[in-house]
């Protein structure tokens, strides 16, 4: 159990000496993570049973004599070989539940260029992870090989290549081509995973038992190992159909194998359509992937388990388990989310917790839990609208980099004026909107954004002609004539040119909001809780942060729609893929969107009146 921890100590340890106590550390990873991780281990190794007794049976399918089908099915799996290869099955399981945990994130990573994604494929990393996956690949084709039996049953057979000569050992090519199929798919699959993110774990939104979930996935699941099968299945038999001859030939020389010349290869036509082996192959390429599969999904839906952090603790050794020091420490990003899941299921359905959330310390009266709460959903909001900001400028001079000069202060400003501008208003924001710039919740984008406004007229050197709505129908300039070096040179507009052309549309797009579940559950946290204060808040202490917390999600507002109004950027969520890569990633921006315009509406409908 330890040693299966021993990477997230590592990490936690060295996360936590620099911000957080070690007890923290070693808390979270034994109790939560790693606890988390082996429960699901431990699950996807019951479920390889009946798997495994299901692949035996449509392996070795005979209708025509279903009374020796199930003899022989029966006598198989209470052999001590096929034990033999259920322990082998196990420890390929327990190896990818371990990468499962190494190598999670939930935060995807989107590769915003084709080189970018190009550079994520051949990383270091990603070749350990593809080398040990081709590796589990072949020892469960073994195991599959195994099992089936017949011709497939060893790798080297008896023959006799003329009379003259003794029997001799030759090559079993069906066996080979099996062992080719397992290498084959594992390694599609660690491609697969970092093409579609599939160690990305997201959260999902309805909240239901383990079990709900697992048996709701479970056809997908069964669905996506079949097709994915399938597809690898036509991949390998065309490579294999050029180039096998080529591990054929290295097989026989490393083994001292001979070729039986009187069986055709098969790579070739005639030999690569046998119904027989084709439907092995395939059966046996889906086993693999279901199995891999089925430790995966057991893994996202283990440790995406709702966790009630206390709010408060009685004990002093405790406090760093309460909601309040776990939301706003440094520690791995996971427990940010489930500490921001907890704090928006609480201030939906937990008003005894709610109460904790709204008291005062003793003794001294102060709201130390409301204000880490909501300082850190305020951070949040404003770093996202920061991020947003520094976007929209990158794209409205086409990733260029603004010149310093003496005037780069009053360009600042300018670009809060056209910020204001772009929402029809001519004013600064007023009261109960303008946030205090002094405040501990304010931040850098939010200073900026509601700074003071000077005047600027068409000629002066932060004016953008990007307030007009034609302008931002054409899209964004390559060149500027007003740079003073005249039109770019041939070369430079190639360079530009392909630059542009390895872009991904999208990519820039769903980058920016990666990591949006925080947000989200910022912002329903924030609203219920503000909505809630209405009426279970006997100090008033949530009142003196509203206008700080009306600003920041206005603010955001308006980021948002100014983001949706760039060029590249879709204004309606895609469709997204059935397979085991989550791409729910894609849709967080629309999440986003909503979640704001509802935080909004639920603060204002409930204060009505009273917010002036």
């Amino acid at each position: 159990y330890q040693k299966a921890c021993s990477p997230w100590l590592r990490q936690c340890s060295s996360v936590g000496s620099i911000s957080l106590p070690n007890v923290m550390s070693e808390w979270w990873c034994f109790q939560v993570i790693c606890w988390r991780a082996v429960a699901s281990m431990a699950w996807s190794v019951l479920l390889l049973l009946p798997t495994t007794a299901l692949f035996v049976v449509l392996s070795r399918i005979s209708l025509f004599h279903p009374i020796l089908w199930i003899s022989e099915c029966l006598s198989l799996l209470t052999s001590t070989s096929a034990i033999f290869s259920f322990i082998l099955l196990c420890g390929v399981v327990l190896l990818v539940g371990f990468f499962n945990l190494e190598y999670y994130t939930v935060v995807p990573s989107i590769a915003c260029s084709k080189i970018a994604l190009l550079g994520q494929v051949l990383h270091p990393r990603q070749f350990v992870h593809s080398l040990v996956h081709c590796i589990m690949g072949v020892v469960v084709a073994w195991c599959c090989a195994f099992t089936i039996g017949g011709r497939y049953r060893s790798l080297g057979h008896p023959c006799t290549q003329d009379e003259s000569s003794g029997p001799e050992m030759c090559l079993n090519e069906y066996h080979l081509v099996l062992l080719l199929v397992g290498a084959f798919i594992g390694y599609s699959h660690s491609l697969v995973g970092v093409v579609y993110n599939m160690n990305y774990v997201s959260f999902h939104t309805m909240q239901q038992y383990k079990y709900l979930r697992f048996k709701g996935a479970l056809p997908l699941v069964v669905k996506a190992s079949a097709v994915q099968a399938l597809y690898c299945l036509r991949n390998f038999l065309v490579l294999y159909f050029f180039m096998g001859y080529a591990p054929r030939a290295w097989i026989c020389r490393t083994l001292d194998l001979n070729i039986n010349c009187s069986i055709h290869s098969l790579d070739s036509v005639s030999s690569l359509l046998d119904l027989s082996l084709l439907y092995h192959l395939w059966i046996s390429g889906t086993f693999l992937l279901l199995t891999w599969y089925i430790t995966v999904l057991l893994f996202r839906i283990f440790v995406t388990e709702v966790y009630s952090f206390p709010v408060q603790s009685t004990f002093t050794e405790d406090a760093h388990q309460c909601l309040p020091k776990v939301i706003t420490g440094m520690q791995p990003m996971i427990l940010k989310f489930l500490a921001l899941q907890d704090l928006a299921l609480l201030s939906q359905h937990s008003p005894s917790r709610r109460l904790e959330v709204f008291s005062l310390s003793q003794p001294g009266g102060h709201p130390h839990i409301w204000t880490a709460l909501s300082k850190e959903c305020l951070s949040l909001l404003s770093d996202l609208t920061e991020r947003l900001v520094t976007h929209h400028d990158t794209v409205a001079t086409n990733g260029r980099a603004k010149s310093q000069s003496t005037g780069s202060n009053k360009r600042s400003t300018t670009s809060s004026e056209m910020f204001l501008r772009s929402s029809g208003l001519r004013t600064p924001l007023t009261t109960p909107f303008t946030p205090d710039r002094d405040s501990p919740f304010s931040s850098p984008a939010l200073r900026r954004l509601t700074g003071p406004l000077e005047p600027q007229g068409p000629l002066s050197p932060g004016f953008s002609s990007i307030q007009s709505p034609h302008v931002m129908r054409r899209g964004p300039k390559l060149w500027s004539a007003s740079t003073g070096e005249g039109q770019p040179r041939g070369h430079i507009c190639f360079l530009t040119h392909c630059r542009l052309s390895l872009q991904l549309p999208e990519a820039s797009s769903q980058s920016l909001f990666a990591d949006s579940q925080l947000h989200i559950w910022a912002l329903q946290g924030l609203s219920h809780l503000v909505a809630a204060s209405f009426s279970e808040d006997q100090y008033g202490i949530v009142q003196t942060t509203l206008p700080t917390i009306l600003s920041t999600m206005l603010v955001l507002q308006e980021a948002v729609d100014r983001h949706f109004k760039l060029p590249h950027t879709s204004s309606k969520p895609g469709h997204c893929s059935c397979g085991m890569g989550d791409d729910s990633y894609k849709t967080l921006r629309f999440a986003l969107r909503s979640s704001l315009k509802t935080a909004v509406y639920r603060i204002t409908t409930t204060f009505g009146g009273h917010l002036q």
